[in-house]
């Protein structure tokens, strides 16, 4: 191998590194891709990303169009409401001859993203306030909706789309799901957008769903596996704090759409969660037990109550017919035989408790008596 092609390997190796460096960041979060495994999720769905939430938005307004399913006389507000919209259209009114049977007062509600702008649209759920029957066939008349601090957002009006069906007869009634609620889609337009600059961030704050210490150093690691150097750091339990890279300063949605799709392993707690209205049992997969021997059983006692009854054999012999109770008792206590369970894993602890013909609720007294006892090595909840 002579000089000259030594040094032309040297300079296409030089040239390669330069060219990695110029790429840098963005090649590791464009083009890298990560093995998953089986309990892995992504980060977007075990955390938000600071700033980016809904607004709740709320206003009073009336529907009107009512087939005689709106308020009645005992919903003063309905009756003041009217006459103040009326009078606002110069209309004079008496309060005393309304009639709000085809008017019923609601509350609308609407969720706005950060991202609106004036002129987005927003759906809307109306409830009625009063006593309305039935909101079904309504029109919902111009309200203003309004934020935590008072100011208007949006505007809604429009017919109400009802899920819901009532029918009343003399005699009888039908109903079938909710009447006095609807929606209508798109029926809400933005006048003000909330003041964020989503882009202008020096830093991204991601907040955990469930916290815990475990599964927040594995998003911190993870994330600067894949960024290659310190970016990411944990301020507490639940918090992530992410330092924006300069390749990404003033262009954030391709470094948050990187980062919120990788892949990371949970590490919970081990929990245990029981329904008692239903008997619902539901075990968390990290759930342990030491070294314990489980018998259940039950006592069964049945009384029956009876009658023998005695005649006399000659039909006219002045006997009477006399009637004598009875009374059975049987007692049944099932055998069920110790079992011995250690260091058992979630499979086997289910495998264990229907060896021994644990039903559900028999299976929320064994995981209660267990965690008394200290061999249950999980959180109990009870709801």
């Amino acid at each position: 191998m002579n000089r000259g092609t030594i040094a032309t390997r040297q300079r296409n190796r030089f040239a390669l590194r330069a060219l990695a460096a110029a790429l840098g960041l963005a090649i590791a979060l464009a083009g890298m891709t990560w093995p998953s495994t089986a309990e892995a999720v992504r980060i977007k769905d075990i955390a938000s990303f600071a700033g980016v939430r809904s607004n709740q938005l709320v206003g009073y307004g009336l529907v009107v169009g009512l087939s005689g399913t709106g308020d009645k006389k005992k919903s003063q507000f309905t009756i003041q409401s009217m006459v103040n919209m009326l009078e606002k259209m110069g209309v004079a009114v008496d309060a005393a001859s309304m009639q709000p049977k085809n008017v019923a007062a609601v509350m609308v509600t609407a969720k706005m993203p950060v991202s609106a702008v004036p002129g987005s649209r927003l759906d809307v759920t109306v409830s009625s306030l009063g006593d309305a029957t039935s909101l079904l066939g309504g029109v919902l008349l111009l309200t203003p909706l309004k934020g935590i601090d008072g100011n208007v957002y949006a505007l809604a009006q429009g017919p109400l789309a009802l899920g819901g069906v009532s029918v009343n007869g003399e005699a009888a009634s039908a109903q079938k799901n909710i009447t006095t609620v609807g929606s209508i889609p798109n029926g809400a337009t933005v006048e003000r957008g909330v003041p964020f600059r989503f882009n202008n961030q020096q830093e991204m704050v991601l907040h955990m769903d469930d916290p815990d210490f475990s599964t927040t150093m594995n998003v911190v690691n993870k994330i600067n596996e894949t960024m290659g150097q310190e970016y990411a750091r944990a301020d507490d339990i639940a918090t992530v704090r992410l330092s924006i890279p300069r390749e990404f300063q003033g262009n954030l949605v391709p470094l948050m759409a990187s980062i919120e799709n990788l892949e990371i392993s949970p590490q919970g707690k081990a929990k245990i969660v029981v329904d008692e209205k239903t008997g619902t049992v539901v075990l968390g997969r990290n759930v342990r037990l030491s070294k314990v021997a489980v018998a259940h059983g039950s006592l069964q006692i049945v009384v029956r109550e009876g009658a023998q009854v005695s005649q006399p054999t000659a039909p006219f012999g002045g006997g009477q017919t006399v009637a004598t109770p009875t009374t059975d008792i049987g007692v049944q206590e099932e055998n069920r035989r110790l079992m011995l369970m250690e260091g058992a894993t979630l499979q086997e602890l289910v495998d264990g408790l229907n060896s021994i013909g644990a039903t559900p609720r028999d299976l929320i007294s064994i995981l209660r008596t267990l965690k008394s006892a200290g061999a249950l090595h999980a959180e109990l909840e009870v709801i």
